[in-house]
């Protein structure tokens, strides 16, 4: 908790300067409003942990500019407003729904996600001897770069947690 809202450290990094005391420069990411800041601590500052519940809910179906998620124990349907998550989910994948003070702050897809090209240059026979690369859009919308030989068609599995990189080709 920064300021009395939730916050989710994006990046960190541990500086050691040659005088005087270290400390961590941060980028950290509000989780009611999306915004991003950088900040910037002491070592040993100490912060409140905010009581944020993570429930694992599967993706039913969009409704105009939410997306409807539903807990599969109990049958209840969540909104969530769209983010950054929309680009890497399909309907009936799980996903951590997170929630802070009764509200809905967040999804959070898995890690990796396997999704389906439905649009890129052909590959080319001879192409890969060089291992180069091409953009391609996927089921979702994400354009991510691929190695020449993914065709329209294949499956890929791609990271969430970097932005969407390309990873393999789904087996």
């Amino acid at each position: 908790m920064l300021n009395g809202q939730p916050f989710k450290v994006v990046e960190f990094q541990h500086v050691h300067p040659g005088r005087g005391a270290s400390f961590c420069r941060t980028k950290v990411r509000n989780y009611l409003n999306g915004n991003t800041k950088e900040e910037t601590f002491r070592n040993g500052t100490t912060f409140e942990v905010p009581d944020i519940t993570n429930l694992q809910m599967q993706y039913t179906y969009k409704d105009e500019d939410q997306y409807v998620f539903m807990d599969m124990d109990t049958f209840e349907e969540c909104r969530c407003p769209s983010g950054d998550f929309e680009k890497f989910i399909t309907e009936g994948m799980t996903c951590s729904v997170l929630q802070w003070d009764g509200k809905v702050i967040g999804v959070e897809p898995p890690e990796k996600v396997t999704l389906e090209v439905t649009m890129t240059d052909p590959g080319l026979k001879g192409n890969t001897a060089s291992g180069g690369d091409k953009p391609a859009t996927l089921e979702t919308g994400l354009t991510v770069t691929v190695p020449l030989f993914v065709n329209i068609g294949d499956r890929v599995v791609v990271n969430t947690a970097n932005g969407g990189e390309y990873k393999e080709r789904a087996k």
